[in-house]
């Protein structure tokens, strides 16, 4: 087990050997560690992680499709879509770069630790997809599925347990329309940071009145905070309308 420190410099070699990944040059595995400020302050670093983002999303894709495909053989196809978006999300794939303590590995420029980047989900669900990328690079489909089947496997079925896979929006305007009243509006009440790392505050607001609010990386995201807030407030059962 390699040792961890609260600057988060565990070393590629360190972060492959904990995890047992079969990485056997960690120059690929440094590159899908590299976030683009780290880069600017780096020289001597050569690429970032972000060509290796684009190949991880689409392998993660197809690898969680597959996946559900085979592990849930009765589920409908409807259910399996909103069980893979579930499951690649932004929130998601941060949650499993915690579990594996990917932050600590991350290599970022001096600001985006100061500002809590090994903790942020955006760039914890990016550094998370370039090692799938890199790791289909190094491995193929097979190093992957090793890596990531387990994660999946408990991921699902918290989900299915906790009904996850279900868009609140979609859930909150059924239980508005159901009372009469005009589908729902989000209102953004904030936007704050840089580009790269903006996080937005929306109100969902119902006849007039605020009924939750949510924040989140994207507008979509903070409006699916806000529409979950709303559900709980309203002590919403998902058995109430059929989906």
């Amino acid at each position: 087990m390699a040792s961890h420190i609260d600057t988060g410099e565990e070393t590629p070699q360190q972060l492959a050997e904990r995890l047992h990944l079969p990485f056997k040059d960690s120059m690929l595995l440094s590159r899908a560690l590299t976030h683009r400020s780290y880069l600017n302050e780096h020289p001597e670093a050569i690429e970032d992680n972000e060509r290796l983002e684009f190949l991880g999303d689409a392998v993660l894709d197809f690898m969680v499709g597959a996946w559900l495909y085979n592990y849930y053989p009765e589920m409908p196809e409807g259910d399996l879509t909103r069980m893979r978006s579930a499951l690649v999300h932004t929130e998601q794939l941060a949650e499993f770069a915690r579990s594996v303590n990917l932050g600590n590995a991350m290599h970022l420029g001096r600001g985006e630790i100061q500002t809590g980047g090994q903790d942020r989900s955006a760039l914890l669900c990016d550094t998370f997809e370039a090692l799938i990328g890199a790791l289909y690079l190094h491995a193929g489909i097979g190093g992957v599925d090793n890596f990531i089947v387990p994660l999946l496997e408990g991921a699902a079925d918290y989900i299915l347990a906790t009904h996850q896979n279900e868009d609140p929006k979609s859930q909150l305007q059924e239980w508005a329309q159901a009372r009469g009243f005009t589908a729902p509006l989000y209102l953004t009440r904030n936007a704050n940071g840089p580009d790269h790392a903006k996080v937005f505050e929306i109100d969902v607001v119902i006849g007039g009145e605020v009924y939750g609010s949510g924040t989140g990386h994207s507008k979509q995201s903070a409006a699916k905070a806000a529409a979950r807030t709303a559900l709980s407030r309203i002590g919403f059962d998902h058995h109430e309308i059929d989906q």
